[in-house]
């Protein structure tokens, strides 16, 4: 059993609406983008004067334009998760941190976010792309509880804009910046739990997804998204069978885009009601969207709530976890 203290989230404020990529004049329009991804804005954290002067063409030097780091992202995202769980940073024993671009090769960024909050603990780094979240749930459930300390800090800072060429339309509508994070304890109890976990690969399909150091973001759209609908069904199916998992549960996908999560939503029976997303309005944020879009709704959970979190990406890696909430 894994239980969750806190959760938090934080978006840059540099917005990318439709109208913006349309004055970027790469062949799209609002109507284009809201029929195929459903997405109408997204955040980043370079600056608009940068993306509509250079379109992003040589990712290197996107560095001195970037109105926050990732260490800053994740650290403000921890902050709300501190300040939900009632606790202080002297409280947090372990840091992990992991997501699908960190921006430098080394040192671990949960080195660097652990430095923004004054954490002194160990940190290291598990990235597993839009999967990473799954990644360190999964790590945590494998370890014994005497190990650990009684709080470990979970982030996931994202800021794949930086690798995005705005002169890609396929890409360019996609992606948006954001971090997670969540507190979790095998030790402290608290109401709301994890207790079902499980991460998957398919490593001969590693090519699918990838962005080279220093280049920009690539992938095979139409095979990953039917990728993305498979497995996030498949999970979906084994949580609902393996544990007698009522239909009546809370869903929160990868969020990669709305006409996906749509049509995973109509096969397995999900109401609109039970479908919680944010891609919308923030877009396809990495391994930071499906836990941003729980930390968005943590405060509406009330007892006997069961939640389904399933999401997928490069490796191609897929994973997800049941949250239970109780008194």
């Amino acid at each position: 059993m894994i239980y969750l203290h806190g959760a938090g989230h934080f978006h840059p404020e540099n917005i990318i609406d439709n109208r913006f990529l349309e004055d970027l004049k790469i062949d799209t329009n609002n109507e284009w983008i809201l029929e195929r991804v459903g997405i109408h804005q997204r955040r980043t954290v370079l600056c608009l004067d940068y993306i509509r002067n250079t379109y992003n063409q040589n990712p290197t030097e996107s560095h001195p334009h970037l109105q926050f780091s990732t260490a800053q992202l994740g650290a403000q995202a921890a902050r709300m998760a501190l300040a939900r769980a009632n606790l202080q940073p002297k409280d947090i024993g372990l840091v992990i941190a992991g997501g699908c671009l960190p921006q430098y090769s080394m040192p671990a960024e949960a080195c660097a976010i652990a430095a923004k909050l004054e954490i002194e603990a160990t940190a290291f780094d598990v990235n597993s792309a839009c999967s990473t979240f799954a990644a360190h749930v999964q790590l945590i459930s494998q370890m014994k509880a005497e190990s650990l300390p009684d709080y470990i800090l979970l982030v996931c800072p994202e800021s794949v804009t930086r690798s995005i060429n705005y002169a890609d339309r396929k890409v360019a509508v996609l992606w948006g910046d954001c971090a997670s994070a969540v507190i979790v304890s095998k030790k402290i109890k608290s109401n709301k739990s994890i207790i079902h976990t499980m991460l998957s690969s398919n490593p001969s399909s590693w090519n699918k997804v990838m962005a080279p150091a220093g280049g920009h973001f690539y992938q095979e759209g139409q095979a990953v998204q039917k990728f993305a609908i498979k497995k996030t069904l498949a999970t979906i199916q084994l949580f609902r069978e393996k544990y007698n998992i009522a239909s009546q549960h809370y869903f929160i996908g990868h969020q990669a885009n709305l006409s996906m999560l749509n049509s995973v939503c109509k096969m397995a029976g999900i109401v609109h009601e039970k479908h919680l997303y944010n891609v919308d309005r923030f877009g396809n944020c990495g391994a930071a969207g499906a836990p941003s879009v729980l930390s968005e709704n943590w405060s509406r959970f009330i007892a006997g709530d069961c939640i389904i979190l399933a999401v997928a990406g490069a490796g191609l890696t897929w994973g997800g976890m049941v949250i239970n909430v109780c008194e």
